[in-house]
């Protein structure tokens, strides 16, 4: 390898490595006022935003186990 060929590799790699930070800084500085939702902690009694309780839930779980294991219990 010649002096220009070396020149050239190291420009090179250095050249590769700002424009990836300074693409990933603008896509960070981008993104920055976005903030992630909250998850909130809820109470096993309290009714979320959307959809069944925990306590519904449960109980419509052990409803399908029930009727599963009437099933298996009537084909024997």
């Amino acid at each position: 390898m010649n002096a220009n060929q070396i020149i050239n590799m190291i420009m090179r790699i250095v050249m590769r490595k700002a424009i990836s930070k300074s693409i990933d800084a603008g896509v960070n500085r981008a993104t920055r006022g976005r903030k992630q939702p909250q998850r909130q902690q809820l109470d096993v009694d309290e009714t979320p935003q959307n959809g069944p309780t925990q306590a519904e839930v449960r109980a419509a779980r052990q409803a399908r186990r029930a009727a599963r294991q009437a099933r298996e219990n009537n084909r024997g």
